[in-house]
């Protein structure tokens, strides 16, 4: 009697406890119903970028000074690259630490490209695989990644794929390409972060909507 009583007790605690985790899990269906859903913001990964058209820079001061400070800028100046605004949240806290990491190990060798066809070599599961590929260091929750996968001189503009992701399972929930234009800069940091300030903007504008439609039913 006492081991039924026993098993019981125990069918039910796991029972409660898969019912607390489905009621607090976080879906990509969240992100676009409810202000409150939690989002990490993990930075700009730049591990499969190519620099087309553009011999003006090495593909180690890339790696080493530019990636970096892009990515810097846009936690630097939150108002101007408001991703809270963008994805309709009361706040987006930010963790650059893994990204940080991952673009510390690109072999400069391979950022500088002649070929126009490496803007948009990526496909849907490469952009899986990459996110297979991650350390979340033990994080849950969900995350976003801007993944660039070219930046075109000739086109003016970067090919970034927006990606939230699952940390725990590292299973992608979204995943778009998106074109974003640069507006120059003064700098060649500046005239590659533009191509970030206005794929936010156009977030915020138009494609926040476009996602919600898609993902928020």
């Amino acid at each position: 009697m006492k081991r039924i009583l026993k098993a019981n007790w125990l069918v039910f605690i796991l029972f409660f406890c898969s019912n607390i985790q489905s009621l607090t899990a976080q879906t990509i269906k969240d992100v676009f119903t409810s202000s409150e859903t939690s989002i990490l913001y993990l930075g700009i990964d730049y591990t499969q970028a190519r620099l087309i058209g553009d011999a003006s820079v090495s593909g180690i001061d890339l790696r080493d000074k530019y990636f970096t400070g892009i990515n810097d800028l846009v936690i630097n100046e939150p108002k101007k690259y408001d991703l809270a605004k963008a994805f309709n949240k009361s706040k987006v806290d930010y963790d650059l630490g893994i990204v940080t990491k991952r673009n510390q190990k690109i072999n400069a060798e391979n950022i500088i490209s002649t070929s126009s066809s490496d803007f948009s070599r990526l496909a849907e599961e490469d952009i899986n695989n990459l996110v297979r590929g991650i350390d979340f260091e033990k994080k849950k929750g969900l995350g976003l990644l801007f993944i660039v996968e070219g930046m075109s001189k000739t086109e003016k503009a970067a090919n970034i794929w927006v990606t939230i992701v699952d940390m725990s399972t590292k299973k992608v929930l979204m995943t778009e390409r998106t074109k974003s234009e640069s507006k120059g800069g003064f700098s060649f940091r500046n005239y590659w972060a533009s191509p970030i300030f206005v794929l936010i903007e156009s977030i915020e504008k138009k494609k926040y909507k476009e996602w919600k439609s898609k993902y928020g039913n």
